[in-house]
């Protein structure tokens, strides 16, 4: 009672492709395929270093355009 025999099998089997359909079945496995690539992709763009450093932020001197300013207007 413990274990399944082989018909058993057989017959989960033959519902489960009765349900499904043997083209579902295997777009099924395909989708789940296609699932397993893409994670293992971008587990490795996870780890590879980035391309290029990213430039540094330049900062803007905002009193040197407001004096610039004052002495163009007055």
């Amino acid at each position: 009672m413990g274990s399944l025999s082989i018909w058993h099998w057989i017959i989960v089997l033959v519902v489960v492709l009765l349900l499904f359909g043997r083209g579902k079945l295997s777009e099924l496995m395909g989708d789940a395929a296609k699932g397993i690539k893409a994670f293992k992709k971008g587990m490795a763009d996870d780890e590879a270093p980035p391309a290029k450093p990213a430039e540094p932020v330049r900062s803007l001197d905002h009193q040197a355009s407001v004096d610039a300013e004052r002495t163009k207007v007055g």
